[in-house]
């Protein structure tokens, strides 16, 4: 049997089937893995499952010397901790796990979306520290969604999902960025000239954009400069997409109303001023987190492990 490390702990229907096929090694830790750990790994193992934030970065695969990997199968769709240009120059594949993430990460996003702009955190924290004094017509007023415009930042798969739960279930407009063009959007949708007038004309603005070189910090101090004084920004896609400096920035001049962040440019890391902030919704990375969908994810990247070790194919090449 190859040997496979998994660098965190799995849905155990995952580690089940994996461990018919291959010979597991599992750490039990559940913080990343350092370069450090990762290159001495790369010479040990046949194949690393790897997950969000494991480092394998140009620089551990330069420690790394004559590696044994031949495969990283990663858990998740995002794969920016993996420099796959780095890998393949060792001779080492790369895939991930697409479709499986995407209904969860949408719904994730229209949670933000909800619970920013309808000030429900707010709401959540009054009740908890005993300070609700019952109702009043002016206590807590929010903006309704039904009927607004959402902008999309990126309508690939998730950006889809998200944008026919705006349109479909609450009668949303939607517009949207994306790189290239999209002739079938799923739904009724404006594709916009530049990120700019999407954020000017839409009352939510959803990132939804993979992390890449090309991707990093496309959210900044202009986007938020060109949004409505009214509007709500959430991301459920990658922090460093975002200039979070700029993004605290906006918040505490009231450029923009607030903001709904399931992920954070240097996670797990969170600013002490968006913590402080009340018009700001913040999950600790929730996009994902149902068991069905992780242990999706967690299958997907067996079927690329079986089939990779059988014949060479690999059905989610990055």
């Amino acid at each position: 049997m190859p040997d496979l490390l998994i660098t965190r702990r799995l849905p155990d229907a995952v580690l089940d089937r994996v461990g018919r096929s291959f010979a597991v090694t599992m750490r039990d830790d559940t913080t990343p893995m350092t370069e450090d750990e990762l290159a001495e790994a790369m010479g040990r193992y046949d194949a690393i499952l790897p997950t969000l934030g494991d480092r394998l970065t140009a620089a551990a695969f330069d420690r790394a010397g004559e590696v044994r990997c031949r495969l990283l199968a990663n858990f998740g769709v995002g794969y920016n901790h993996i420099d796959v240009a780095a890998a393949r120059a060792k001779g080492i594949e790369v895939s991930n796990t697409p479709g499986a993430v995407t209904d969860a990460t949408a719904d994730i996003a229209m949670t933000l979306m909800l619970m920013t702009c309808r000030r429900a955190g707010e709401g959540e924290r009054m009740v908890r520290a005993g300070q609700w004094g019952g109702w009043h017509p002016t206590q807590l007023l929010g903006q309704h969604v039904s009927g607004k415009t959402v902008g999309i930042v990126g309508l690939g798969r998730i950006g889809k999902a998200i944008a026919k739960r705006c349109h479909f279930g609450f009668g949303m407009d939607v517009v949207f960025h994306n790189r290239s063009r999209v002739e079938d959007p799923g739904m009724p949708a404006r594709q916009l000239d530049t990120l700019e007038e999407v954020a000017g004309t839409c009352d939510v603005l959803i990132a939804a954009v993979p992390a890449t070189p090309e991707t990093h910090h496309m959210i900044g101090g202009a986007v938020f400069a060109a949004m409505k004084p009214t509007a709500v920004f959430v991301n459920i896609a990658r922090g460093d997409i975002v200039d979070e400096a700029a993004l605290i920035a906006a918040l505490e001049a009231g450029r923009i109303a607030g903001a709904g962040l399931d992920v954070y440019e240097f996670e797990p890391k969170v600013p002490d001023a968006l913590k402080a902030m009340e018009n700001v919704t913040l999950f600790p990375h929730l996009g994902t987190a149902t068991l069905e969908v992780r242990t999706a994810m967690g299958m997907m990247a067996v079927d690329n492990l079986v089939a990779f070790f059988e014949d060479g194919s690999l059905p989610n090449r990055v």
